[in-house]
């Protein structure tokens, strides 16, 4: 006996942009009670972030404010940054809440680990990110500074610079869940993708090497894990997506077998 056809919910463009509306306030308030508490432990939170590059410069070296209002500024920056953070599994539910109800039971079983994995992984990235980068980067930058120079680093651009390499690491860390979509959406080719792992690994060393900061250390430090967790997404595709590659298999042999007849 057939199962019957699952029906998706319906609505007016009105009901879902109150939904919509609904769904960003309790997002931005989420977002603003984890803040709170980070604001307050601003300048702590901002030691945390400066500890990697203070504990690798040389004697005479430090962090100065440039700006008579970075004092201030850059801390609070810091603070909302870590709230969105901290806030994000929150943020997602939200947009979860709103998209489900528009998904099939199958979708949604598909989706949920997908949506879990890719926000530990970007946690991952970045956790990766300060304890393991940052430390072997900044101690090769400092290292290379000539005789004479001191290094003073302003706060602010540091800032700047931190932030976009924990967002950067924490993308590059979403690479499994991305391969495992590529290939459930059927853009890619599993097994195209595996014979051409050499293209992978030269797009992987230019994106490296455009994102990171100019020098061999941090490249590779970004190149090993993408390509490994690029393994991984393979790995996952394969074992998440059997039913669906099998069944694509069987499609396409049909095919075949109809052309041929």
């Amino acid at each position: 006996m057939s199962e019957p056809e699952e029906q998706l919910a319906e609505g007016t463009l009105i009901s879902h942009l109150l939904e919509l509306r609904t769904r960003m306030m309790r997002a931005v308030v989420g977002v603003m009670l984890v803040f709170i508490p980070c604001a307050y432990y601003s300048n702590r939170l901002y030691v945390l972030i400066e500890q990697p590059l203070k504990d690798k410069l040389p004697v005479g070296g430090d962090i100065i404010a440039t700006n008579v209002i970075s004092p201030f500024m850059a801390p609070i920056k810091l603070a909302f940054i870590i709230a969105v953070f901290i806030a994000m599994p929150w943020i997602l539910y939200q947009i979860w809440a709103f998209v489900a109800p528009g998904l099939y039971r199958r979708e949604k079983r598909f989706a949920i680990p997908l949506l879990v994995s890719s926000i530990l992984l970007f946690y991952v990235g970045m956790l990766f990110a300060y304890f393991a980068v940052f430390p072997l980067m900044f101690k090769f930058l400092t290292s290379t500074a000539p005789e004479g120079v001191k290094i003073m680093a302003d706060m602010t651009t540091y800032l700047d610079l931190v932030l976009k390499l924990f967002f950067i690491f924490g993308l590059a860390f979403e690479i499994p869940v991305a391969t495992v979509l590529l290939v459930w959406t059927g853009l890619v080719n599993l097994e195209t993708l595996t014979k051409n792992r050499g293209y992978v690994v030269l797009i992987i060393a230019i994106v490296a090497a455009v994102i990171t900061p100019p020098d061999a250390l941090s490249m590779c430090m970004m190149a090993l894990p993408m390509y490994l967790l690029f393994e991984v997404g393979v790995m996952g595709s394969r074992i998440l997506l059997r039913d669906k590659l099998a069944e694509r298999k069987a499609d396409a042999q049909s095919d075949e077998d109809a052309a041929s007849s």
